[in-house]
């Protein structure tokens, strides 16, 4: 047979590859929900459980070095929810922060052995959520060299779709999920809470200009389907009416900004000394006349609700001094994982009591330290200083992907100021692919099609 008649091979991928593809696309359709009633989480978990079953059992053992911090990370979190649903002696239950109203309720009651979890309920919620992000790690530490090339464009892909329904919603055709909880005439894409959509939309900005000059050759036709993408995001996350995604959509342009700036040097070498600042300028003109259009139409829902604030109107605003005060109460050991809603009704002021619930506290450090105490402050604190270590090594002499990791962590940090965005699937299943990307270093950036910087 000649090689002109000889039938083209199509790639095979590896079990693992196949299960994070599926996975990838469970969380596209059903992981943009963090309720813990919502049929998505049942999908999602069960298609967790099954990819980590077929890895274990067909795939490939886990063997790559950059998810061990992330591993380690995830396993002190499972850890400490798990020891949170231990049942203790009635006397040490009795002597812990915040039990006093509990335990008065109940002394015409027999004592019971009660775990530190206040909604024990919920706090095992919280430990079956993990199987997710476990799921991830799992898949990606065991994925082939060149399966891991291929992450940028499977990313970007999912973010991508993810703005049809976005799209949808922007049009007045509607999108009525049914797998999670979304509002009604909210431009929320695939998610229940468009300050999570704003952010997912901003991990793609980030991640576009890395993808369209990674691999040789490519940047011809990557280049422009980049910026018409994060040119779509940008116009998306002003549509959706989150003023959070303002901060971090303009924050994941800047990120993707110097990373631009290295591929155009790369691909682009003997360029006259004009032509980096003029295309820049061009980038940022075409983004403003954009915006300035969205705006002039009454389109940017975003900037409209931000220019409208009433600090003093602001429910979660006014909640802060509330929670932080639920934080000494309960300190050091916390009211268990999971548990906010209950709690918070206890402790809620009469001034603030409305038709509708407050599901979390909408600053995640802050319900983090009130559902996990000291312990779950140590973990944070470790985190966000791995985070910032790695991030410094990526930005100052790192692989392109590890700078891409480091932004979508660092914009998720950012809007877990004002949010809760780690606690749903599709993030969890982010942060976890970003945390790999983070900890590669030059000799790991070969297993990618993202090259290291220049100098």
């Amino acid at each position: 047979m000649s090689a002109s008649t000889r039938p083209t091979r199509l790639p095979t991928i590896s079990v693992n590859a196949a299960l994070l593809f599926g996975l990838i696309v469970t969380a596209w359709v059903a992981g943009g929900a963090a309720r813990a009633d919502v049929l998505g989480q049942t999908v999602m978990r069960t298609v967790a459980w099954i990819a980590i079953i077929g890895s274990l059992l067909f795939g490939a053992r886990p063997s790559l070095p950059a998810a061990k911090p992330a591993f380690l990370i995830l396993s002190a979190a499972l850890v400490l929810v798990l020891v949170q649903l231990i049942p203790l002696p009635p006397a040490l239950w009795q002597m812990l922060p915040g039990r006093q109203a509990i335990t008065a309720a109940q002394l015409l009651g027999s004592p019971e052995w009660r775990p530190l979890a206040l909604v024990p309920g919920a706090t095992a919620n919280s430990a079956e959520a993990l199987v997710v992000p476990f799921a991830a790690l799992l898949l990606v530490a065991g994925l082939e060299k060149r399966e891991l090339a291929w992450l940028p464009s499977l990313l970007l892909g999912m973010i991508a779709a993810a703005a049809i329904p976005g799209l949808l919603q922007f049009s007045g055709a509607g999108f009525d999920h049914p797998l999670i909880n979304d509002t009604p005439g909210q431009v929320s894409g695939n998610f229940a809470n468009r300050n999570h959509f704003a952010l997912f939309l901003a991990f793609g900005c980030a991640l576009a200009p890395a993808w369209a000059f990674s691999g040789s050759g490519r940047a011809r036709w990557r280049a422009p389907v980049a910026g018409g993408l994060v040119i779509l995001f940008v116009l998306l996350i002003l549509a959706s009416g989150s003023r959070a995604g303002l901060m971090v959509g303009g924050l994941g342009v800047a990120a993707g900004l110097p990373m631009l700036y290295h591929g155009i040097r790369r691909n682009y070498r003997g360029l006259p000394s004009w032509f980096l600042p003029t295309t820049f300028a061009a980038i940022l003109a075409l983004l403003a006349i954009f915006i300035a259009i969205s705006m002039n139409s009454n389109r940017a829902v975003s900037i409209d609700r931000l220019l409208s604030l009433d600090a003093g109107q602001d429910l979660r605003a006014r909640t802060i001094p509330v929670v932080l005060s639920m934080v000494m109460d309960y300190f050091p050991f916390g009211t268990g994982f999971g548990g906010f809603d209950p709690i918070f009704r206890i402790h809620e002021p009469f001034s603030m009591l409305k038709a509708t619930y407050f599901n979390h506290a909408h600053n995640d450090f802050l319900e983090i330290a009130l559902d996990g105490g000291i312990a779950a402050i140590l973990i944070c604190i470790f985190a966000v200083g791995w985070w910032a270590l790695y991030s410094m090594k990526a930005w100052r002499n790192g692989p392109e992907l590890a700078k891409v990791g480091s932004s979508i962590l660092g914009l998720t940090l950012i809007s877990s100021i004002f949010d809760y965005p780690a606690r749903t699937p599709t993030m969890m299943i982010i942060i976890v692919i970003a945390a790999i990307w983070l900890g590669l270093n030059r000799t790991d950036a070969a297993r990618t099609a993202l090259p290291a910087a220049d100098g």
